[in-house]
């Protein structure tokens, strides 16, 4: 082997374990998944507070609880095909009974969609918590809740059609 062949390999091997890098920003968003644990007790006993006769609208708290859990369902989605599509295969998954079905069928184009999918459901939580509590919801902060509900949609449409158009589905 000569010398340019062995920059070549040594070159190939670093940028193939380089991947790795990748897998400190996995851990900090399983973190995440505990730190909205967290948010997701203190919200749940914001709910019993309430149906207990305390102040507050029962509606927007569980909608709150939804909207962290769509986080969470979010973050799950992203670690999991995010590591299987950059960095290396869950086998540990592949051999449990309790494998999601989804999960090693995720592309990062349908990665993409499932995304963006995601934060459209995410914003119309928060647009329906503003119209639960319209009262109290300033027609400003509405009509910027709107225009960005509807950004997001119009981009997940785009991102939808782009896929279909280049034929991926």
């Amino acid at each position: 082997m000569d010398d340019n062949n062995k920059i070549e390999n040594f070159l190939e091997q670093m940028i193939f374990h380089s991947r790795w890098l990748l897998a400190p920003f996995y851990l900090a968003l399983i973190g995440g998944i505990v730190v909205l644990f967290v948010k997701l007790i203190k919200e749940f006993g914001t709910v019993i507070s309430i149906l207990m006769g305390g102040e507050g609208n029962a509606v927007l708290s569980i909608l709150s609880l939804v909207d962290i859990t769509l986080i969470a369902n979010l973050l799950v989605i992203v670690i999991f095909s995010g590591y299987e599509n950059f960095i290396s295969k869950l086998d540990v998954a592949h051999n449990s009974p309790d494998k999601p079905s989804w999960m090693g069928k995720v592309t990062y184009a349908d990665l993409k969609l499932k995304l963006i999918g995601s934060i459209v459901a995410i914003s119309a939580i928060d647009l329906l918590k503003a119209f639960v509590n319209i009262q109290s919801t300033s027609h400003e902060d509405l009509a910027w809740l709107i225009g960005i509900h509807m950004t997001f949609l119009v981009s997940g449409v785009l991102f939808a059609l782009m896929d279909k158009l280049s034929g991926k589905h």
